[in-house]
């Protein structure tokens, strides 16, 4: 387990339930006032009032990850525990698509009724296992996550059955890999495994996939500290390096939850200028389908989303500039 500084983080000042989209301050740490609202300016894409956004069915979701499996199948998982979300978390579901417009829920991979270790409850009957995604590396399923709540952090579960039904284990389940939030997992063509995290920092797993291997570092865009503040992932479009977080941008009124996005013809730099790739779009993750089309993912967490806290997709192109957006 890689130590940090403290865990300080975790116990920092929340932001306001308003900024939140109405997700209660006694939940996870998000960032604070300042590091919500980015003082860096940026420009909406011409394209944003015709957002491409489809729902991919009616169920509380947020965070929503997809993934490729080996027998063609598509997997979803996500943040769940609508209305409350940090009293009604379960754990991890996962649900199943072929085509991506019919989904089959998996039900509960992982819970806190019977699967915890170091995972456990904050006090008041506040429990939240958030942001897991799910990934297909190494001929079996990965489920990165944190639990966002004191004396939480991030962790990793393994399926030790290939299938993404699992049974999953924790990888450490002695404690938190890191002890921050949104944890991600990004291979790259050599082979080599990375966990990302929070707000673009980045680490090598072992090659088992048993812990970090080294330190972690921070991934910066040139014109600001950090591609967006939460919700990192990380994926390699075509040679380019494609470095996704999240970010409140104060625009029109709303203190929008937006996809913010830089690249790098290179894994740790440097990376090129952070810009607003789609809105509305905060904590999403970009994957490729079986016919070669690129995808985003979406749930909406502001006013002026399209929908709000259920799973959807939209089609995203690159531009001849070399930025992402929406088609």
């Amino acid at each position: 387990m890689i130590q940090s500084k403290s865990i300080r983080h975790i116990q920092a000042v929340l932001v306001s339930t308003a900024v939140l989209g109405g997700i209660s301050p006694t939940g996870p740490v998000r960032a604070t006032a300042a590091e919500a609202t980015a003082p860096a300016s940026v420009s909406t894409p011409a394209n944003a009032a015709k957002l491409p956004v489809r729902q991919l069915f009616d169920y509380p979701v947020r965070d929503t990850s997809i993934c490729v499996g080996p027998e063609r199948q598509y997997y979803l998982a996500g943040t769940t525990g609508a209305p409350t979300w940090w009293q009604n978390n379960e754990g991890v579901r996962l649900w199943r698509s072929a085509d991506l417009t019919n989904w089959v829920p998996l039900g509960l991979v992982w819970s806190f009724e019977k699967n915890t270790t170091w995972q456990k409850p904050a006090g008041g009957g506040n429990r939240a296992l958030w942001a897991p995604e799910i990934h297909y590396i190494k001929k079996t399923f990965w489920i990165p996550y944190c639990i966002a709540m004191k004396d939480g952090g991030t962790g990793l579960l393994k399926s030790t059955s290939g299938k993404a039904e699992g049974p999953y284990v924790d990888i450490n389940p002695q404690g938190p890999l890191t002890p921050e939030i949104d944890a991600s997992l990004f291979q790259d063509t050599d082979g080599k495994v990375y966990f990302v995290y929070q707000n673009g920092k980045i680490a090598r797993m072992k090659d088992d996939m048993s812990g970090l291997a080294e330190t972690p570092r921070l991934l910066k865009p040139a014109n600001a500290d950090h591609v967006g503040f939460e919700g990192a992932f990380l994926t390699k479009w075509g040679k380019r390096y494609v470095l996704v977080c999240a970010e409140f941008n104060n625009r029109d009124g709303v203190n929008a939850y937006d996809c913010m996005i830089a690249t790098s013809d290179n894994l740790f730099g440097p990376y090129g200028d952070r810009y607003l790739a789609i809105p509305h779009a905060g904590h999403n993750m970009i994957f490729k389908d079986l016919k070669g089309n690129w995808w985003s993912t979406f749930f909406g967490n502001d006013p002026q989303a399209p929908f709000r806290e259920r799973p959807g997709i939209l089609p995203i192109r690159m531009d001849d500039s070399g930025r992402i957006l929406a088609k």
